[in-house]
């Protein structure tokens, strides 16, 4: 069974559908912890550091992205564990679950951006091609 369960939350819709399977994943053993991970993009970044008033309102409203999820694993009373990272999403995810033992990445279909995913490719589509572990891809 999946002890160490890695989601990729980005603040869209079908990251909070990943949070729901993430959560029925690691309700099935008493043993599962979900470790979120949040993946600030670089160039949005920057942006934001330029237009932030001080650094404390900058993290509030990072978390706030993904806050909907945070909400769900605290109602579900499943054990879980909030990691930011720096970087473009989709390497920065793979290389994380690559290094971590990490038993399954779950991650929504689609993201926030999706101009930028139908020229570049998807963040789960990078996953999937690239991680060393299953990959449940949640529409």
């Amino acid at each position: 069974m999946y002890k160490n369960i890695l989601l990729a939350a980005d603040g869209s819709i079908h990251s909070e559908r990943a949070a729901d399977e993430a959560i029925r994943l690691a309700s099935l053993t008493d043993q599962a912890m979900v470790e979120v991970i949040y993946v600030l993009d670089y160039d949005k970044a920057k942006s934001e550091v330029l237009h932030s008033e001080n650094r404390a309102k900058l993290e509030r409203k990072r978390r706030s992205r993904i806050l909907a999820v945070e909400r769900k694993l605290k109602h579900s009373a499943v054990p879980y564990k909030m990691t930011m990272k720096h970087g473009d999403p989709g390497p920065t995810i793979v290389a994380y679950a690559n290094d971590h033992d990490i038993d399954i990445v779950i991650v929504g279909s689609r993201g926030l951006n999706t101009l930028q995913e139908m020229v570049l490719g998807s963040v789960s589509h990078k996953v999937a091609k690239r991680v060393k572990c299953p990959v449940l891809i949640v529409k």
